[in-house]
This record gives C-alpha cells, sequence and structure tokens, in this order.
C-alpha cells in the first residue's frame, strides 16, 4: 500500500516537471517566432512570484505612501490630529472677529452719535465724581492732613506723574492700563460742558477760537474721517490697548482715514460745524474697550 502510493507520488511529480513547448508562430507562413520550454512547476513558480510581488507593492503603497489616506475607512492619527487643530483655530478665530465686529460697531455708534446701545448692552460708565454710592458722605480734613496734601504736592509738582485736582494719583495707573500713557493736550482751552454720561454727554467740550489746531493725542491711526449730520466733521484715532480718541465739530480735517498719526500732530482744524454746537469749541472723547472715559481724568487741558 506504501509503495503504490509513493508510486503514485512520484508520477504525479514527474508530470509536473514534464516539460512542454509553447511555439509563438507567425500566422500566414507559420514561420516560428518565439518559442519556450516550460514545465508546471516553472508557469506556477511565475505566477507565485509575480502575485508575491503584487502584494508586496500593494502592502507597501499602502503602509509608506501617501495613497492610504483614498482608502476608505482608513483611520490617520495625523491628518485627525491636524484637523482638530484647525478646528480649534478656526473656532478662536470665529470668535476674534464677532468680538472685533461688536467693537467696531460700537464704534461706528459711537461716531455716528447713538450712545442708546451703551445702556442696552449694560456698559458701565465711569463715575465723574471718582466714585459711586458715596456722594452723601461728609468727612472733614485735619490742619496735619491738608498740611501733608500740600507738601507732596509741591514735590510732584514737576513729576510727569499725573495727579487730579485732589492730589489723587488715577485709579487707572497700573501699567497693564492705560493709565502710565502721557496724554497731549488736544486743544488747549476751558471746559464749557464736562463729562456727564447721565445726560448722554461722553466727553469734554473745550472751548477755543474758531480754526485752532486739533492735535493727536496719542500716537494712533485714524479709523474715521468724515461728516456727520448732528456733529460736522468727525475724525477718531486708534490707539494701543483699545483706546479710542473722537475729536467732533470741526472746521476741516486734516488727515484721511488709514493714515498713521503721532502725539502732537495736527489732525482737524477747531470749528463749529454739526446742528448739536452752539458755538465754536472741540468736542472731544475717550473711549477704552466700548466705555467712555472721563479725559479730565488723564488729560490736563
Amino acid at each position: 500500500m506504501t509503495r503504490r502510493k509513493t508510486r503514485r507520488v512520484s508520477q504525479w511529480f514527474k508530470r509536473f516537471r514534464h516539460k512542454y513547448r509553447l511555439v509563438i508562430m507567425q500566422d500566414d507562413t507559420f514561420e516560428e517566432r518565439l518559442s519556450f520550454r516550460l514545465s508546471r512547476l516553472n508557469v506556477f513558480a511565475l505566477i507565485s512570484f509575480i502575485a508575491l510581488l503584487l502584494i508586496s507593492s500593494t502592502i507597501y503603497l499602502i503602509a509608506y505612501t501617501p495613497l492610504k489616506q483614498y482608502i476608505p475607512g482608513y483611520s490617520n492619527v495625523e491628518i485627525r490630529e491636524e484637523l482638530y487643530e484647525h478646528i480649534k483655530r478656526t473656532d478662536s478665530l470665529e470668535r476674534v472677529v464677532t468680538a472685533r465686529e461688536v467693537y467696531l460697531e460700537s464704534i461706528r455708534n459711537i461716531l455716528q452719535g447713538n450712545t442708546d446701545f451703551l445702556r442696552d448692552t449694560g456698559a458701565v460708565f465711569p463715575d465723574p465724581e471718582g466714585g459711586s454710592g458715596y456722594r452723601d458722605i461728609e468727612f472733614s480734613r485735619s490742619r496735619e492732613d491738608s498740611l501733608l496734601r500740600q507738601e507732596i504736592q509741591e514735590l510732584e509738582r514737576y513729576s510727569l506723574i499725573y495727579y487730579d485736582q485732589d492730589g489723587q494719583r488715577p485709579m487707572h495707573h497700573n501699567p497693564s492700563s492705560i493709565g502710565n500713557f502721557f496724554f497731549f493736550t488736544p486743544m488747549h482751552g476751558r471746559i464749557t460742558n464736562g463729562f456727564n454720561p447721565d445726560a448722554d454727554h461722553y466727553g469734554v467740550d473745550i472751548a477755543g477760537k474758531e480754526n485752532e489746531t486739533v492735535k493727536a493725542t496719542l500716537d494712533g491711526r485714524v479709523i474715521f474721517a468724515n461728516w456727520t449730520s448732528q456733529t460736522g466733521y468727525v475724525i477718531a484715532l486708534m490707539h494701543q490697548r483699545n483706546l479710542v480718541s473722537v475729536y467732533k465739530h470741526n472746521s476741516a480735517l486734516l488727515k484721511q482715514q488709514g493714515e498713521n498719526v503721532k502725539a502732537g500732530d495736527p489732525i482737524a482744524i477747531s470749528g463749529n460745524t454739526g446742528s448739536l454746537t452752539t458755538g465754536p469749541h472741540l468736542h472731544f472723547e475717550l473711549w477704552h474697550n466700548g466705555n467712555p472715559l472721563n479725559p479730565r481724568e488723564y488729560i490736563n487741558f
């Protein structure tokens, strides 16, 4: 039984190795062009080699080339991380753009004289009296306190640090705020109407001669220079830390939108333009992060 089985295997192996001739002939003349001596074993080996080569090439292309990204269902960790970073960055940019649009809309309303939006948004106005809810408190200063205040005022008379009329340093003296800015006086004159948010007056009126030079209070860029029916010729400057200065009722503008200016540069000529004016003066405003500030806390007119 074993010999018969062995004989069958031997015969099968011989037939597997039996040579065959593959001849390629011309159809018209039957002239032999090519001939190959092949066996079943050679054909099987060749086909196996080609299949192995195709499988290896496919695995290499999938594992080590960018073609793997086009395979449905393939998960690329690097691409997913990059996509996640782009989504976060897009979300952050969207928030910044939204905040910037709100800020620019506030500036547009300010320049157009529309201040109703401040109450709608619940903006907090600095108290012109320097405090809130403490106006009815009465107090008296001792003689020693008065002498000390007078001595400090004399010592700081020529200091570059600004003190208010009561000898107090402004609350905005933090280096991260705008209190350390050195403001240039836009125009010298007498204050005829002070800062009063309750009366929708978000700046100060500086009376002066007509056609006086109006100067930039800080370095900045002109973000608005145009005519409005209520405030006449208006020019507004954008400064560092979201600070905006506005100059209204001018007779002429010397700068155009987009120009850069330095502190003290002439930017306009004072006048009496617009429907909300009763005489030659400069209406000057300061806005920080969309909230109005009392210019007298920062500038000595």
